[in-house]
């Protein structure tokens, strides 16, 4: 469990003072309503029908799609990618109330202290480009035509080629090699001594939305693989859910943010105006990278390598982010390989004429399909035609896929009504397939009373439902709990329900307030998701004393069936009678 110091006055008041609604809302859109509460789409996983409910009156929210849940603090740890105290303390920031002193969080010290050497250590490689041995830096941000002025702004900078010169000069500031090793900026060598992890290679360092250097980006210098080399996981850098340039890009008042592949074409953009452009670190978009792009833009201009894998890559990026109600376009470049190159050749006014005549997603799409067919011949026409209509099919608007059904039947020369006609046949046993999928998933008796969480499985979900209903009605009246009869949490089946019935008690039995502001320095991520989602079903308050002995009565027949005591046969029989199985 996460142990916290704050005192619940405190986390009473700062939950108080941040309206979740509030908070909420400046990541989500949030508009529709359902009785009293706001709908939106999920910040956590891709949708493009609204299930996450922000809940006014409890102060909570809860995806009914991916499960996530919880109060105002788990919302601003779960998007911002914080330890609990960090999220208090962002949140205090907000309403600009002081932070009592928390002695017990040793990750967030441990992370503070991470971001301080990552800072330093971009001061060392800038300070580094002053150095005699950096003139192959020099030479490279010459080749590339990197200003001063740009460079200053990226905090570029230069690891020389030396096994220890950033160790030893972090060393002097006080910090360990343990240290250097847990931020990845040294390497343990195999007589257990330690190295520079990134040597004779340009830096680009790699700030997060908040300002904070989290990791490094470096490009060899000379001969040499790999070509870039990145920071690994650490504790605060996590290359999935972060975007190189995001930093600088979220200020921009182009209304659209350029996706590009890599750090060059962004600095490369950045430098002939174009401060909108960020890049993915080392890897393909994932939908975290997606879901933080949706936070600061409603556009994406994908502007990625004029090659094979370029193509292969953006087709993937497009599916990733049409899943977020974003309108994608895509560059489409000629006669160069990549940003970089096609501005180093015709000019930043040229590239702004390529912007502005960059294609709609489905246009482009439909283009890369047209063009692996040949369609003057007959079996590759019919080719070209099943796959074009199985690409407009997945058009959700009627008119949007007639539309496209036409343009497709023009460019194979065949009747649109053919092709509006077979577009309408794919879509029916798309959604057809879909429907099935679903119903068999939802008819199998084991998943209905499964937690959202797939890491969370409930060994006996007879159980499992008589333990959450415990669980709801302590956190509903926390009166129940001077009942004697209450079974202690080893009797629980589920270990994640038993840990949340732990909690709960624990603070029903020493007057403490049941609210999700305490419960998040308690609870895991995990477990406060389960426990909003168990808070959304009902429970009938009138009767709690009653609802909670049948509880407690099936939580101890199941666990007596479990552990094989007495008659199983006699048992067995007594609950089938006990619910109505038999007259």
């Amino acid at each position: 469990m996460i142990i916290t110091a704050f005192p619940e006055t405190f986390l009473t008041e700062l939950t108080d003072r941040n309206d979740i609604v509030e908070v909420v809302g400046s990541y989500v859109r949030l508009s529709k309503r359902s009785g009293s509460n706001l709908f939106g789409l999920c910040p956590f996983h891709s949708e493009k029908t609204p299930s996450f409910s922000v809940s006014p009156d409890k102060q909570i929210y809860h995806c009914f799609g991916c499960g996530k849940g919880g109060g105002v603090i788990n919302f601003i740890m779960e998007i911002e990618n914080l330890t609990f105290p960090e999220a208090v303390e962002f949140l205090a920031r907000r309403v600009n109330m002081p932070v009592p002193e928390d002695t017990n969080d040793k990750d967030s010290k441990r992370r503070a202290r991470m971001l301080a050497l990552n800072k330093a250590a971009a001061q060392f490689f800038y300070e580094q480009l002053k150095a005699p041995d950096a003139h192959e830096a020099h030479a490279y941000i010459k080749k590339r035509r990197i200003g001063r002025a740009t460079a200053t702004n990226f905090g570029i900078g230069y690891a020389p080629d030396s096994w220890d010169r950033l160790r030893e000069a972090m060393k002097q500031k006080g910090y360990t090699d343990f240290e250097m090793f847990d931020a990845g900026l040294v390497r343990r060598g195999k007589n257990g001594g330690f190295y520079d992890a990134f040597r004779h290679r340009l830096m680009f360092p790699v700030i997060d939305v908040r300002g904070n250097v989290i990791g490094f980006s470096g490009r060899i210098l000379g001969d040499g693989e790999p070509k870039y080399l990145n920071s690994p996981e650490t504790l605060v850098f996590n290359k999935s859910r972060n975007l190189f340039a995001l930093n600088l890009a979220k200020k921009s008042k182009s209304g659209y943010i350029i996706l590009s592949e890599g750090n060059i074409d962004v600095v490369s953009l950045h430098q002939a105006g174009f401060d909108s452009a960020v890049a993915s670190l080392g890897t393909s978009l994932t939908p975290e990278q997606a879901r933080l792009l949706s936070r600061y833009t409603g556009e994406v201009i994908i502007a990625y390598d004029n090659d094979a894998a370029g193509i292969k890559a953006a087709q993937r990026a497009i599916g990733i982010l049409e899943k977020l109600d974003l309108k994608v376009k895509v560059l489409a470049l000629k006669g160069a390989k990549d940003p970089d190159e096609f501005i180093q050749l015709k000019g930043a006014e040229a590239f702004r004429n390529l912007l502005e005549a960059s294609e709609d997603q489905l246009d482009y799409r439909l283009r890369t399909v047209t063009d692996k067919y040949v369609l003057s011949e007959p079996e590759q026409k019919v080719a070209f035609l099943k796959e074009a209509t199985d690409l407009v099919a997945q058009l959700p608007g009627a008119v949007e896929r007639q539309v496209y059904a036409l343009r497709v039947a023009e460019l194979a020369g065949v009747k649109g009504d053919a092709v509006a006609d077979e577009v309408e046949r794919r879509r029916k046993r798309k959604l057809s397939a879909a429907r099935r999928t679903q119903e068999r998933e939802q008819s199998r008796p084991e998943r209905q009373h499964q937690p959202g969480d797939k890491k969370l499985r409930y060994e006996d979900p007879a159980s499992a439902v008589a333990e959450e209903g415990l669980i709801r009605l302590l956190y509903l009246d926390p009166a129940l709990a001077d009942s004697a009869s209450l079974p202690p949490p080893e009797d629980f089946s589920s270990a994640a329900l038993g840990r949340i019935y732990a909690a709960l008690l624990e603070r029903a039995r020493h007057g403490g307030e049941m609210n999700t502001a305490a419960l998040s320095g308690v609870l895991s991520g995990e477990e406060m998701d389960l426990l909003v989602s168990l808070l959304q079903k009902p429970e009938q308050l009138q009767r709690g004393e009653i609802a909670m002995a049948d509880y407690i009565n099936r939580i101890k027949e199941r666990k007596e069936l479990a552990a094989g005591s007495g008659d199983l046969r006699a048992l067995a029989d007594k609950l089938r009678k006990k619910k109505g199985y038999e007259g």
